[in-house]
């Protein structure tokens, strides 16, 4: 067997050869998008996954998921545009939950060919969540009266300066069970036979932590990025976290931004901010 050349481990790792494997960190509530808190969205992450399965070299591409959930469609977005990347590029994608990957978190995760997790981590919530306040009792006590002109029977729904109409709740839920159907069908689709758990269970809205969510077929193993790479790949596989391009002087380049969104006002922000706490407060963070 040949010896190692001493001087190759003084060249910077992208210079040495061996194997590459890009890491995407996608993190953050999904969806929530203001100007003082960009949420994860298409728009954000495609820039990045694009970059990591055009990276020279790759063996596989490595996705950091943080992430409790939040818009359905962002994250299903976010699931197909992994999927067209890894058969355009064939390459295998492997997702890495960390603190969670929870609702939209785990939609994305099973977009990967294998998920890992570690023992601690939160790993679930395949369900969909609504949530509103009502404010009728207060505008009464106020002596507040709510004026609202519509063209369409239906266009002011649970509107939460107006008593709770029970045929609009009947709606609202007809289409989380539409939702939540294609959620169901999705993980059975990316998971298939790996599925153990009783699916009353699977699919309840519940979470777990990563070795129950194992013993369920949620997750496929447990550990972390760097050592099941070394495992798979070799002591010097280069884990290079993608990282959005700059031009020449160290700008981002134009088009690698989230699209501009509206001016809102403090109080927009302060709202976006709570809810994107409590999002987080469900699982314990």
């Amino acid at each position: 067997m040949p010896a190692r050349n001493p001087l190759r481990r003084l060249l910077p790792k992208r210079w040495r050869g061996g194997v590459v494997v890009p890491v995407v960190a996608l993190s953050g509530v999904i969806g929530t998008v203001t100007p003082l808190r960009p949420g994860l969205t298409l728009a954000t992450a495609a820039p990045l996954l694009d970059k990591a399965f055009r990276t020279g070299g790759a063996k596989a591409v490595a996705l950091l998921i943080n992430s409790p959930g939040g818009s359905a469609v962002q994250s299903h977005l976010i699931y197909s545009r992994i999927r067209q990347l890894a058969a355009e590029r064939k390459l295998p994608v492997v997702a890495f939950v960390e603190d969670v990957a929870a609702s939209g978190g785990y939609m994305i995760a099973c977009a990967a060919d294998e998920i890992v997790c570690d023992g601690s981590s939160i790993v679930g919530s395949i369900g969909v969540v609504g949530a509103s306040f009502g404010f009728t009792e207060a505008m009464r006590k106020l002596g507040i009266e709510r004026r609202v002109y519509t063209a369409g029977e239906h266009k002011v729904m649970l509107d939460p300066f107006q008593p709770e109409n029970p045929d609009d709740v009947a709606r609202l839920k007809a289409l989380q069970m539409e939702i939540h159907a294609q959620f169901i069908d999705l993980v059975k689709t990316s998971r298939g036979s790996r599925l153990t758990g009783p699916e009353k269970t699977l699919f309840s809205g519940e979470y777990w932590i990563g070795s129950k969510a194992l013993e369920y077929g949620l997750v496929d193993r447990i550990g972390d990025v760097r050592g099941v790479m070394r495992e798979r790949f070799g002591e010097d596989v280069w884990l290079p976290l993608i990282t959005p391009s700059r031009g020449l002087l160290g700008r981002f380049v134009p088009g690698l931004r989230a699209a501009p969104v509206p001016p809102v006002s403090f109080a927009d922000d302060f709202v976006s901010a709570i809810e994107a706490r409590a999002i987080w407060s469900r699982f314990g963070f």
